[in-house]
């Protein structure tokens, strides 16, 4: 494991507590950490940089170059998006999955709750390659036992009936968000499905497409992400040659710094805005 002193901050030093021969400082460097890390790699470990997704971005030249060497670099991005709150933007990673889409042969995990992400770690290890694992920052509910199984290229359909009229698909803290319009929704009698595409990439594009077509070719992605290059894209891609509307629910602006709950409904990524979205769509 490597960390770029914030370890307190993303928990890396509980970590180091077990392992502390195991563990390497290099403090406020991300460059010189992702650069150490492949080095580890190319000689046979498996190494864990991580730091803040934002911080991670830094780096994209040797992250980039790891792709290309095919290197076990498994890069863990914590406080992503607008959820981190009063931090403000500088410190919002809302590019960091269009950055680590684009490395050519990375796996990109985005895990929703504790036992996710444990199991998507472990999934990180094992999987060849570049691999990098989204966290975010807001204590979130578990919905997964220790016994779910979790797979490179899959997803988890959490809600379903065979009178949903769109499908939604989220990760991470939006997935919360959906599953909270599922209920209001759900008290006005109208069904959706919801998915957790907790593999960003590759992409679950056959559970989106059967999803797709069960729900009237009605798609609603929803990402703390900027609307370029994350969820909404890979979704899109996945489901294009299908006829489907997919509509892509993003930060579209540079925003603001304040609380968690109101920065997603200000960006349009709420269960508020996923509501009106469902109702919008459902009704055309």
């Amino acid at each position: 494991a490597l960390d770029s002193d914030v370890k307190n901050s993303t928990f890396s030093e509980r970590f180091e507590q077990v392992f502390p021969d195991r563990f390497y400082q290099t403090f406020i460097a991300e460059q010189a950490m992702v650069g150490a890390a492949m080095g580890l790699a190319a000689r046979g470990a498996i190494a864990f940089p991580s730091s803040f997704a934002c911080f991670l971005e830094r780096a994209s030249d040797f992250i980039r170059m790891a792709g290309i060497s095919g290197l076990n670099v498994k890069l863990a991005g914590s406080h992503a998006g607008v959820s981190i709150g009063e931090d403000g933007p500088s410190q919002m990673a809302l590019e960091d999955l269009a950055i680590m889409r684009a490395v050519p042969n990375c796996t990109v995990f985005y895990p929703s709750d504790a036992m996710s992400a444990e199991r998507l770690v472990a999934l990180a290890a094992d999987t060849h390659g570049p691999v990098y694992i989204r966290t975010t920052r807001p204590k979130t509910p578990v919905i997964y036992d220790a016994r779910e199984p979790f797979v490179v290229g899959g997803s988890k359909t959490i809600r379903q009936t065979s009178r949903d009229v769109v499908t939604v698909v989220a990760a991470g803290v939006t997935l919360f968000e959906a599953l909270k319009a599922h209920d209001a929704l759900a008290a006005d009698g109208i069904a959706i499905r919801v998915i957790d595409a907790y593999c960003v990439q590759p992409i679950d594009g056959a559970s989106l497409i059967a999803a797709g077509r069960a729900t009237g070719g009605r798609l609603i992605t929803v990402e703390d992400h900027y609307a370029h290059g994350g969820l909404g894209d890979a979704v899109s891609e996945a489901v294009w040659n299908e006829g489907f509307r997919v509509q892509r629910l993003a930060v579209r602006e540079i925003p603001r710094s304040g609380p968690p709950d109101v920065l997603l409904d200000r960006y349009g990524i709420s269960a508020r805005a996923i509501a009106e979205a469902v109702k919008a769509m459902a009704t055309t």
